[in-house]
């Protein structure tokens, strides 16, 4: 659900941004956390990353199928080796990288869990908050909020 993914994404920037020593309040780094993550679901076409590249998550999806290597460790090293290659300053990548680590995060709460060790079969997670389930609403959202609301009330936003 992207907006369960853009609420963590934001609030693992606020909560990164500070030990990065980079500005958590920057609306380009936080536009970017935001798009990093949405952005492991381009393997799924009906995905809202998926439907406005609609020719590459389709073929994405139909080669190498929802929640593989774009749900992977493989993949976050990839990004970050891609972006450090095409010279993204450091700031950038941080923030693209924090935003795709939480939707990771975020999935491994899902009963379907991730296959971390793409092409391995293992999957890992806790099964707590199935996707788009009534308790994601009531428990994602709201703990999204309340860590918010903790982190700019202990100075952890600057």
């Amino acid at each position: 659900m992207a907006h369960s993914h853009v609420a963590i994404g934001v609030v693992a920037w606020i909560a990164a941004a500070p030990l990065l020593h980079l500005p958590a309040a920057d609306p380009l780094l936080l536009g970017l956390a935001m798009a990093g993550a949405l952005l492991p679901d381009v393997d799924h076409p009906q995905s809202w990353v998926g439907r406005r590249v609609r020719p590459i998550s389709t073929g994405v999806a139909a080669v190498l199928g929802h929640r593989g290597v774009t749900h992977s460790a493989l993949a976050v090293v990839g990004l970050v080796w891609a972006l450090a290659h095409a010279g993204v300053r450091q700031p950038a990548a941080s923030a693209l990288a924090v935003g795709y680590l939480s939707h990771l995060a975020a999935d491994m709460l899902t009963p379907a869990g991730l296959r971390l060790a793409w092409p391995a079969r293992w999957h890992w997670g806790l099964p707590i908050c199935p996707t788009g389930s009534l308790r994601e609403r009531v428990l994602v959202i709201p703990l999204a909020c309340l860590l918010g609301w903790w982190l700019l009330s202990h100075g952890r936003w600057r």
